[in-house]
């Protein structure tokens, strides 16, 4: 075994050391220089030296087309290897061409953005591709943008009420076609989801609005204000309209108010009439529920309100009214009632110039056509969706019978 040994190792060690050596050597140089072919796909493409105030619709800031090619190299083996689309870039020059032309790739195109790999040296060719470029004149305009109704959830404890703007401006630079294109369909929409709003936060700000505790504004954070551009960007580019800086989202805490003033209860008969009941008969009997008071039928027990903010209340409290519709003779079945507002258009027109009075001189005029409108859909969003509450925080369940001429109204669920 030692004598196999000696004759593998120690005899003519030289020679066999000397053979390993140019045996590794020819294996790196036949592997080097072998040649193949690979199809590499999505390789940007890049246009340098457009003439001033010219574009190529689908063209980034950059100077890259949103169009990527596919491309087969033939070089060497050990190189392709290593090659990815990310390591190529093809850059086509503009210069002296006109407005239309078909550019021809070929291999003084293609540049290799990878600093390891030395495409020139191991590039032997590439199959020409034929592309038609068309350069489009530049334009900058702004592209309108409507802030929709945010998806989501509110936080737990919080209501939805409004988000303001509605409407913002984005400028753009770009084709000619793409900005009429998106101009075309109307601009951009910017949608917000309340999921990415926590309560920990809302409570926060609720501690720092101290004067209107029951409605928070959330005011977006900047790396929310970003929209895309079908055609000029295949990332967000932020908004850059200076009223973005206030862009918010408006919430309510569905706490309890206590309305603090007696509301008052009336019939309420079609124009139609009634088959089977007389208006001129049927009246609302006073019981321990509703009173009877200067001749007016009222609820005194203590009700309450959610979701609408103490500015609101205070200034409805007096123009509440539970109007009932009744049925015909003789139904055993409960009668329909709603909570209304006495002159609403004249309520709405003193919410809002309260709430004008009350902003800073900045934010007055700021927008002041939108703002006000703004402030009317606040008004009637708190109409919509204002509902009566008992003590024991239950929505106000009401039994309304009709017993002969008498409409009896009592509570199935107070307190």
């Amino acid at each position: 075994m030692i004598t196999l040994l000696k004759r593998l190792f120690i005899e003519n060690w030289v020679r066999k050391l000397l053979s390993l050596i140019l045996a590794i050597v020819v294996w790196v140089v036949v592997n080097r220089s072998l040649t193949a072919t690979k199809t590499i796909p999505d390789v940007p493409v890049r246009v340098i030296n457009l003439s001033p105030g010219k574009t190529i619709e689908g063209m980034q800031a950059n100077g890259t087309l949103n169009e990527r090619v596919s491309i087969a190299i033939q070089g060497n083996r050990f190189m392709l290897d290593e090659l990815g689309s990310r390591d190529l870039e093809i850059v086509l020059d503009a210069k002296e061409k006109p407005n239309q032309w078909m550019a021809v790739i070929g291999k003084k195109d293609l540049v290799c953005l990878n600093p390891d790999i030395n495409l020139q040296k191991g590039l032997s060719r590439i199959v020409p591709i034929e592309r038609m470029i068309r350069q489009s004149k530049q334009v900058k305009e702004k592209i309108p943008i409507i802030v929709t109704e945010p998806i989501g959830e509110a936080p737990k404890g919080y209501q939805y009420l409004d988000v303001f703007p509605y409407y913002l401006d984005l400028t753009v630079v770009g084709p000619e076609e793409t900005i009429k294109q998106l101009k075309t369909k109307g601009g951009l929409t910017l949608t917000f989801n309340l999921s990415d709003i926590s309560a920990a936060e809302l409570d926060i700000l609720q501690k720092i609005e101290k004067r209107n505790a029951d409605e928070i504004s959330f005011f977006v954070p900047n790396s929310w204000k970003k929209v895309m551009v079908p055609g000029l960007s295949e990332t967000e580019i932020e908004i850059d309209d200076p009223h973005a800086k206030g862009l918010r989202i408006d919430f309510a805490r569905q706490d309890l108010l206590p309305i603090n003033a007696p509301i008052s209860v009336s019939l309420f008969f079609p124009a139609e009439g009634c088959s089977g009941i007389n208006p001129e008969m049927c009246t609302l009997v006073a019981n321990d529920f509703v009173i009877k008071k200067n001749g007016i039928k009222i609820i005194t027990q203590p009700l309450f309100a959610q979701g609408v903010s103490r500015k609101f209340l205070d200034l409805v409290k007096d123009r509440i009214q539970i109007a009932i519709t009744p049925a015909p003779k003789g139904s055993t079945e409960s009668l329909l009632w709603n909570v209304q507002f006495i002159c609403p258009q004249e309520l709405e027109d003193r919410f809002v110039a309260k709430a004008m009075a009350e902003l800073s001189i900045e934010l007055r005029e700021l927008q002041p056509v939108l703002r006000e409108g703004y402030l009317r859909n606040r008004f009637r969003s708190y109409m919509n969706r204002f509902r009566l509450y008992t003590p024991s925080h239950k929505k106000l369940k009401l039994a309304i019978h009709v017993d002969g001429n008498a409409v009896l109204v009592t509570p199935e669920n107070y307190p």
